[in-house]
């Protein structure tokens, strides 16, 4: 017997973008409900952001370790080589998700969400049928906020199983390749590229364009690419992967070069990261009669649809995949419909790429910022000069802070660091964009000494002409 609920906010998925949605909507007084078919946290929280970063830091521990043996390292001296027991560590990652897993699920509860587990799937725009471990239900909405997320892109020719592996399969690995292909250099493949072979793994790279991190500029990019070749990581520019020979225990990865040239390279396992794309299928998407904009669902600044009262935000919205884009959204669009004046024009949306060392961007990248016909200054600072980063042993990979601004009027347009713990700084940086800041503002900032912050505080006097400590 099909049970029916009647409710004023219907939010489908409960990643970063749904359950935020549907908290936000709770806290406003809006009878809400979210319809999860997994578990409450969605891809970055069960499957991505959250457990890859608890192996970048496994990775880095146990790397820290490994130098400390033979001779040492900063006084510290191990008589034997750490050992890795990688089903332990990933109970532990595991432990971390059922956290915030279980956090999600008590903060719906508190905002008076109803959580309906199951797969839903929309008959009409405003009413989904959710077929779960029990009798369906059937859910009709005055709202709908589609929050349905991405999946990884498989290639024709590596189809996803035993050996080939998307990210997801990846953070579960109860044994280390002893070869690990990775086929793709975007975030996701050289995060988890560079923690397993900090782990052990002997790690070759197949990227099918020229350069690695394709989004960023060489300066960024060039530290990282340092450390693979200091690691040891073979990387393979201008190659295709075609085909994956052998068995579940050992094959090898047909590679084609642009030269036409043919390589075969061993490996136990293969990762493949090659994009994302929206889940558009399987949910009743073509029932609704949203307009698309290509394989993204088509919203305006205010992340409405077609449809009246439907919304979607998120992955299935466009880039960029971010979670905190969708978190976003997601609060918005909930005080939209409370009746909040709201739409949704930031200044930048600021990224984070966690290699070794780690990349942040926020606003306009001096490349991006000639492109679109500004005169701009920017002002660049080497974590080599900073104490900071010197004590954390992150001031000899080629690191720095570097700041674009306006000529004329000194606006800042763009952030950009590389180097050790760089992504925590990365709330400062937005910050100044979104606020509007001028070089002067930042220049007039005291910042704490000793901390990476001040490399900031230095990029913003280099570019006006005066650095102190370069």
């Amino acid at each position: 017997m099909t049970k029916e609920i009647k409710t004023k906010v219907l939010v489908v998925g409960s990643g970063p973008g749904g359950y935020v949605a549907a908290i936000r909507a709770g806290q406003l007084g809006l009878d809400t409900t979210i319809v999860e078919n997994e578990r409450l946290g969605g891809t970055c929280l069960i499957r991505g952001c959250i457990p890859s970063k608890a192996l970048i830091h496994v990775a880095g521990k146990f790397e820290a370790m490994q130098h400390a043996t033979s001779n040492g390292s900063l006084g510290i001296r191990l008589r034997e080589p750490p050992t890795l027991d990688l089903p332990k560590t990933i109970a532990w990652k595991e432990t971390i998700v059922d956290k915030l897993n279980s956090g999600v699920g008590a903060l719906l509860k508190r905002a008076k969400v109803k959580v309906v587990p199951g797969w839903g799937s929309f008959t009409d725009a405003k009413t989904c049928v959710v077929n779960g471990s029990g009798d369906p239900v059937m859910i009709i909405a005055e709202h709908v906020i589609l929050a349905n997320g991405s999946e990884p892109v498989e290639l024709p020719t590596l189809p996803f199983g035993d050996t080939i592996l998307s990210s997801t399969e990846a953070l579960s690995l109860q044994e280390i390749p002893e070869q690990f292909v990775i086929v793709g250099a975007g975030y996701i493949g050289l995060e988890l590229g560079i923690a397993f072979r900090k782990m052990g793994s002997n790690v070759t790279v197949v990227e099918a364009l020229d350069r690695i991190l394709p989004l960023y500029d060489e300066q960024l990019t060039d530290p990282v690419r340092k450390w693979l070749d200091h690691a040891g990581v073979t990387v393979h520019l201008g190659a295709k992967a075609q085909r994956f020979t052998g068995d579940t225990n050992r094959g090898s990865l047909q590679v084609q070069l642009t030269d036409g040239q043919i390589l075969q390279i061993p490996a136990d396992k293969i990762l493949v990261t090659v994009g994302r794309r929206p889940k558009t299928k399987g949910w009743g998407l073509e029932k609704m009669a949203v307009d698309m904009k290509g394989p993204f669902v088509k919203v305006d600044d205010q992340c409405k649809t077609s449809v009246k009262n439907v919304w979607a935000i998120g992955d299935l919205v466009g880039e960029p995949m971010l979670a905190h884009k969708a978190s976003a959204q997601a609060e918005m669009v909930a005080e939209i419909i409370a009746g909040k004046p709201r739409r949704f024009k930031p200044a930048t949306i600021p990224a984070v790429c966690f290699t070794e060392p780690e990349i942040v961007t926020a606003g306009l990248l001096p490349i991006e910022a000639k492109a679109a016909g500004v005169d701009a200054i920017t002002g660049l600072f080497p974590l080599s000069a900073n104490g900071r980063a010197l004590s954390m042993e992150g001031g000899s990979e080629g690191g720095f802070i570097r700041i674009v601004a306006r000529r004329d009027n000194h606006r800042v347009l763009g952030v950009q660091a590389v180097g050790t713990h760089v992504s925590e700084l990365s709330g400062e940086f937005v910050h100044a964009i979104e606020m509007g800041a001028v070089l002067e503002d930042i220049a007039g900032t005291i910042h704490v000494h000793p901390t990476l912050t001040e490399a900031f505080h230095e990029s913003a006097l280099r570019a006006l002409g005066h650095a102190i400590h370069i």
